[in-house]
């Protein structure tokens, strides 16, 4: 009898999760960047979202860049997309009652200036994706900073039979991230590593080292560089076509919030030139010669790339723009002590200047400099525009992949 009242126990119990599994809306998949066995947030064919948290004592629960969710009797909150979200991958967090966290659900990302979550509205393409071709390595490197005064930690890409090839030496490229995410944003979220993989094992791009850097630096007693953690940044940089943030309660019911100045000064790019090179020179199996050696970064990233390589043309001869980087039209002339009023002195030592965007963050600025640059006779400018993506990592993604197969050619 006991034996037998085991079997209904545990029959009940089991039964519960049968019909949880059988409750997910139909045509539905988890997000691939949930936990292993998470089945919550999901994702549908069309790109609709399907959010589900358990918050039984919350007042109110929100989904940044979202809006409000529904409480249900069991103490769960859900949301469903009113439509098909941008294809890519986009940064979120819960708001529970007026607390902003990542979901606990899914793995967390440094984005925003803090840990975030993200969902991923697939592409439904493969050369982002792990494939079964020879892989390189992603390696920690820490270093120490004379002019930080602090030890500091990049990421290093070596493409697949560095370790066996040992007599071999690499071109270099250096990768940065945008405002607000750092060092391990090009290696979770851009998916560099596969991206560099699949490419080179298609003979589109030539193997080469690329190192990820942490893109800010002071020196030591200077003020701290102001944080991207405001509403207004982190909806820029979510992606301009993200959905509207929720709106804040009343000024009344929510207490008073000193603003934070946002500082975006930043001794990186010296740095780069002075230590970063230096040592990743020492330290690898480098081509140290200019025309091996380039850079490009995504919107502050590419700031940074454009003060860097413009600035030191003798160290580098290519660099790449993601989203950010490039001037105004009016500016041509005297930028960078006149280099591109000179196309023949531009030509000879511009090896390759790639400039990209995308459709849905407003290209027209980066889209005329270009062409201004190439109508003046700038022969190694290149113009790329991601369709349909804004701000965000699928631009960039994309722009990986078309930039590095015309390296160290």
């Amino acid at each position: 009898m006991k034996k037998f009242k085991s079997i209904v126990v545990i029959t009940l119990m089991i039964i519960p999760l049968i019909t949880l599994a059988q409750s997910f809306p139909e045509g539905t998949f988890p997000n691939e960047h949930n936990l292993e066995g998470a089945e919550w947030p999901r994702v549908d064919g069309k790109g609709n979202t399907y959010f589900r948290v358990y918050a039984p004592y919350a007042k109110k629960v929100q989904i940044s860049f979202r809006g409000p969710m529904t409480r249900e009797a069991d103490g769960h909150w859900t949301y469903v997309s009113p439509e098909p979200e941008a294809v890519g991958f986009h940064y979120y967090q819960l708001i529970i009652d007026s607390l902003y966290v990542a979901d606990p659900a899914t793995k967390s990302y440094y984005g925003m200036s803090k840990w975030v979550s993200a969902i991923e509205i697939p592409e439904g393409l493969s050369y982002d994706k792990t494939q079964n071709v020879p892989h390189g390595e992603i390696r920690m490197k820490k270093y120490w900073s004379e002019m930080t005064q602090a030890w500091r930690m990049c990421y290093v890409y070596t493409p697949p039979q560095y370790d066996q090839n040992s007599d071999q030496r690499y071109p270099v490229l250096y990768l940065q991230h945008g405002g607000g995410e750092d060092e391990t944003g090009w290696v979770f979220q851009g998916r560099m590593g596969d991206i560099m993989d699949n490419l080179i094992a298609e003979g589109k791009a030539v193997p080469m080292i690329v190192v990820m850097d942490r893109g800010y630096a002071r020196l030591p007693g200077s003020e701290p560089m102001g944080r991207f953690d405001n509403p207004g940044m982190n909806a820029f940089l979510a992606g301009a076509k993200a959905p509207a943030a929720p709106p804040a309660a009343p000024a009344a019911e929510r207490p008073a919030r000193p603003a934070a100045p946002f500082r975006f000064h930043s001794v990186f790019p010296e740095l780069l030139v002075k230590e970063i090179v230096p040592m990743i020179d020492a330290s690898y199996r480098t081509l140290s010669d200019r025309e091996n050696r380039a850079m490009a970064g995504l919107s502050m990233g590419g700031m940074h790339t454009f003060q860097v390589v413009m600035n030191n043309l003798d160290q580098f001869a290519t660099l790449g723009g993601f989203s950010g980087g490039a001037g105004g039209v009016d500016q041509i002339e005297t930028m960078y002590d006149g280099i591109f009023a000179n196309p023949e002195k531009f030509n000879k030592q511009v090896k390759l200047m790639f400039l990209s965007i995308g459709e849905e963050e407003h290209p027209e600025r980066v889209k005329a400099f270009a062409e201004a640059l190439q109508d003046k006779g700038m022969q190694n400018v290149v113009y790329y525009e991601s369709p349909g993506s804004a701000h965000e990592w699928l631009t960039w993604r994309r722009s990986l992949r078309e930039f590095a197969p015309l390296l160290f050619r």
